[in-house]
C-alpha cells in the first residue's frame, strides 16, 4: 500500500505541471490568422418558397463542415431598405486562413454540386474576396 501512496505522490506534481505546460504553450504560440473572407450575396428568383430559401440557407452552412478551407461562417438575411432597392436577399460570409484556401473552396466539388442544385432559384449573385485588415 505504502508503494502506490508514493508512486501516487510522484506522479500528481508531474501530471500537474505537464497540464501547467500545455495550458501556457497554447496561450503563447502564435496560431496562424485568417487573411481572407468571401462574401456571397444571393437574390432569389420571385416565386422562390421560404421552403426552399431555408433549404438554400441550411445546405450552404453545412457545407462549411465539407470544405476545410472554411475556418468561419455566418450567414443571414438582408434587411430590407428603401435606400439599397432591396438587391440581394440572403449573404454568407465565408472566412479562409489563406488565398489558397479561398481558391480550394472554389474548385470543391461540394460547393460546384450545391450551385448546381440551387442556382434554378437564383436571381443574381455576387461573390467578392476582400482581405482581412486587422
Amino acid at each position: 500500500m505504502r508503494t502506490r501512496n508514493k508512486t501516487l505522490g510522484y506522479l500528481l506534481p508531474v501530471f500537474s505541471l505537464c497540464v501547467f505546460m500545455l495550458i501556457i504553450y497554447g496561450a503563447y504560440v502564435p496560431h496562424k490568422r485568417a487573411e481572407i473572407q468571401r462574401v456571397v450575396c444571393i437574390k432569389f428568383k420571385s416565386g422562390t418558397t421560404a421552403e426552399d430559401m431555408e433549404k438554400h440557407m441550411r445546405d450552404f452552412a453545412s457545407m462549411k463542415n465539407s470544405v476545410d478551407e472554411v475556418v468561419a461562417y455566418s450567414a443571414g438575411h438582408v434587411q430590407k431598405s428603401a435606400v439599397d432597392g432591396n438587391q440581394f436577399d440572403v449573404v454568407h460570409y465565408l472566412t479562409f486562413r489563406t488565398v489558397e484556401g479561398a481558391d480550394k473552396y472554389v474548385a470543391n466539388a461540394d460547393r460546384k454540386a450545391f450551385v448546381k442544385a440551387n442556382e434554378g432559384n437564383w436571381d443574381k449573385v455576387l461573390e467578392i474576396n476582400s482581405n482581412i485588415e486587422k
